[in-house]
């Protein structure tokens, strides 16, 4: 029996086309809600980033579960080694790169090239404040946003051992402490409300969800998801911009 739902946020609860969530999500949440089914954010974005929307939520997994909260209380933390953070944050400044910086309640840029612009364009949200990288330093960082090709990626990986990348745009990756994933996230909130992963269903659509997915009792792939990211779930769902969320449910808890 269903009794916990995780939802990624950028193209699964809002669309890339219209930055909205859609009336089918909207009567879909309200039928979990009448079912006792608690409803949950699993996102790569900070706190500060995640919209208002018309659906509410018990738990937040922010930062590629770097960062998981129920209300006040701080259920995992888990920031990037100070070491690598400022090593990044060196290499980012030899190779004259944008990046983004996520703290628990702030974020920081150090300066908007064309590829950030083209990602506030498509993720609709404002930049960062502009910070000089030498004030980023010493400080607790969750993620960095690396906006780069990924024919980098290797490089970044051998240069952070500590760190992942998971990857969900071939404009830029995420960066992150090696152990955090939205899996490590359920398996917290979870713990918190004494549920277990077979009683829960999940959500998404990128690279950064598939460990959801494979961890949820049944994960859904949207149907604008990367073939990659389809193989790895349990069900696969028509698009965001075509109510797959509501589909899903409907198909798969039964009297939805």
């Amino acid at each position: 029996m269903i009794k916990a739902a995780f939802f990624d946020i950028d193209g699964t609860l809002l669309s890339f086309k219209t930055h909205q969530v859609s009336p089918g999500t909207i009567r879909a949440f309200q039928r979990l809600e009448e079912l006792g089914i608690r409803t949950f954010i699993s996102s790569g974005r900070p706190q500060v980033l995640i919209p208002p929307m018309p659906v509410s939520f018990q738990g937040y997994i922010t930062m590629n579960g770097g960062y998981v909260f129920v209300g006040d209380e701080v259920l995992f933390s888990n920031p990037i080694p100070q070491e690598e953070s400022d090593r990044w944050l060196q290499y980012v400044e030899g190779h004259n790169m944008a990046t983004m910086a996520f703290l628990a309640d702030a974020m920081y840029m150090n300066y908007a090239d064309p590829a950030a612009l083209r990602l506030r364009d498509q993720l609709e949200f404002q930049l960062p404040p502009i910070c000089h990288l030498g004030e980023l330093k010493g400080r607790e960082i969750y993620q960095f946003i690396a906006l780069m090709p990924p024919e980098q990626d290797h490089e970044v990986r051998q240069m952070l051992p500590h760190c992942r990348l998971p990857r969900w745009h071939p404009a830029f990756s995420d960066l992150i402490a090696d152990g955090n994933s939205k899996a490590v996230g359920m398996e917290r909130i979870l713990g918190h409300f004494g549920l277990q992963r077979q009683e829960c269903i999940a959500f998404g659509d990128g690279g950064n969800d598939v460990e959801m997915l494979q961890y949820a009792g049944i994960g859904v792939a949207m149907g604008n998801a990367d073939d990659a990211v389809k193989s790895q779930a349990d069900y696969v769902t028509t698009s965001v911009d075509d109510e797959g969320i509501l589909h899903a449910l409907q198909e798969l808890i039964p009297n939805f």
